[in-house]
């Protein structure tokens, strides 16, 4: 699946060492999350991705940005002064990048799948943690929508007011995850594949190989300046790694969704 995904992701993520401009040769779609900005660029490479000679998975997160409790007060003022239900468990939905990507990709997609991800007693999974060891459970509820029963795809509004009512589901669905601890339906536990294991066993042993037979020759080689060297380029990856690792922590998460509300209430 991974080897055909795309997706819809902030700018920021592009200058992001490795992962970002790996992310731009496959083809990611970027925005700056400023409609007036990202209306030509973002339609043009969705259009782009028409000729994509496989098929691809393209992922959207509709809310925007990640869920905390400012934010989500915020959008609930939204809500209120455009007379929409208001959302316990998701933010107000950004249905303009949703409409854009169903028109550029119509007749492309063979489905549109629904999915919500939660993890098992509250937790909150970072890449820190994931890293050190650390398990974490998650429980993934998704949901086929053929194309053939969305009715919206000429219109906009028509859009907007399916992508509403999705999000007015999938808070019923979160309510009764954190009610009963399970998502409706009968769930599927995929089994473990060990070549998933035996995969990267593979390539962890062909890339670190040469990396210690170079250690042990530093070591050997008694030098202090080479040793010196080899100590600051561990030390500055690793201030890059945890650099890169407080992207996906929330707390240091954009401010989008604090402010961009509050102007368009204005």
């Amino acid at each position: 699946v991974l080897q055909s995904s795309k997706v819809l992701a902030k700018k920021e993520l592009s200058y992001m060492p490795i992962i970002g401009w790996m992310w731009y040769f496959l083809e990611i779609v970027f925005c700056k999350r400023k409609w007036e900005e990202d209306r030509k660029t973002v339609m043009q490479k969705l259009l782009n991705l028409r000729d994509y000679p496989e098929n691809f998975w393209f992922l959207i997160h509709c809310e925007g940005t990640r869920f905390t409790e400012q934010k989500h007060q915020i959008s609930m003022q939204v809500a209120e002064a455009k007379g929409l239900p208001k959302l316990r468990y998701h933010l107000l939905p950004r249905t303009k990048g949703f409409a854009v990507t169903v028109q550029c990709l119509r007749n492309v997609v063979s489905a549109v799948y629904d999915s919500t991800l939660n993890f098992r007693n509250n937790e909150n999974p970072t890449l820190l943690g994931v890293l050190n060891g650390k398990k974490y459970h998650a429980d993934l509820y998704v949901r086929q929508v053929i194309d053939t029963l969305i009715p919206f795809w000429h219109t906009g509004m028509e859009c907007s007011i399916w992508l509403h009512k999705l999000y007015q589901e999938k808070d019923a669905f979160q309510e009764e995850y954190y009610r009963t601890g399970t998502y409706p339906g009968v769930p599927i536990v995929p089994p473990r594949r060990p070549w998933t294991l035996l995969n990267w066993l593979f390539w962890a042993l062909l890339l670190l190989y040469p990396l210690f037979k170079l250690l042990i020759n530093m070591i050997n080689s008694g030098s202090s300046l080479t040793l010196a060297s080899f100590a600051f380029v561990i030390v500055m990856a690793s201030v890059g790694v945890r650099w890169m690792i407080g992207v996906t922590e929330i707390n240091k998460g954009s401010t989008y969704g604090n402010n961009d509300n509050k102007q368009k209430q204005k």
